[in-house]
């Protein structure tokens, strides 16, 4: 896995700013495109990826995965296809939490939803299932894996939150992050004046010119 470029504050205002606001500071790009099951109600979470491709509707490589967490790493887990089985549960989900995991996404089903919850970890998935899995894959753990259309390469920062989950390339993560306040602080400063009446179509010009 890549060493990381930023530091656990950094981490934390990605979180604060959340998915949105990093997707249009990136430039648009990195959204995942999957309907996707916000497992703990309000959870929000940024960090490193720690990348897992299992074999097809097999859970062996999450069971292997985890001693490889570091603090703060967001476990992001997929297999060839994405299918309505179950790749983790409480007990997997309890054994990430206790070796630093930040957050789980899980590109296939979770199950035990309201022991997840009780966890307070983190989860999104596509789907919740009790379906379980075959244990007889390997997979691959820290390779570059791709869910909703949107390449996640290990150690890649990961926003997820109520609105869905963007990715941003470790290179350009201190750049995107220096976009993202900015539009932060834009939009901070016009918030008194929409209140105050104005309207966005004048502030940023939206209106058509006479002719055009």
């Amino acid at each position: 896995m890549p060493a990381r470029q930023l530091q656990p504050s950094e981490y934390l205002r990605f979180r604060e700013l959340g998915v949105a606001t990093v997707h249009e500071a990136s430039g648009q790009q990195g959204l995942i495109d999957a309907d996707l099951v916000q497992v703990v109600p309000g959870s929000s979470v940024a960090g490193p990826a720690r990348t897992v491709r299992c074999g097809q509707d097999d859970n062996l490589a999450v069971h292997l995965a985890i001693e490889r967490l570091e603090p703060g790493d967001v476990l992001v887990l997929t297999m060839p296809e994405p299918r309505p089985v179950a790749l983790v549960g409480d007990l997997l989900v309890l054994q990430a939490q206790a070796h630093g995991a930040a957050g789980v996404l899980v590109d296939a089903a979770i199950r035990d939803r309201g022991e997840l919850v009780g966890t307070g970890l983190p989860v999104w998935a596509r789907w919740v299932r009790a379906a379980g899995t075959a244990k007889g894959d390997p997979g691959a753990i820290d390779v570059p894996v791709v869910v909703g259309g949107a390449t996640i390469e290990p150690g890649d920062v990961v926003v997820l939150d109520a609105d869905g989950v963007v990715v941003v390339a470790q290179a350009r993560a201190g750049e995107v992050l220096q976009a993202a306040e900015a539009r932060q602080h834009k939009e901070a400063m016009i918030r008194p004046r929409l209140q105050a009446g104005e309207l966005t179509a004048d502030i940023y010009g939206f209106r058509a010119e006479p002719g055009r």
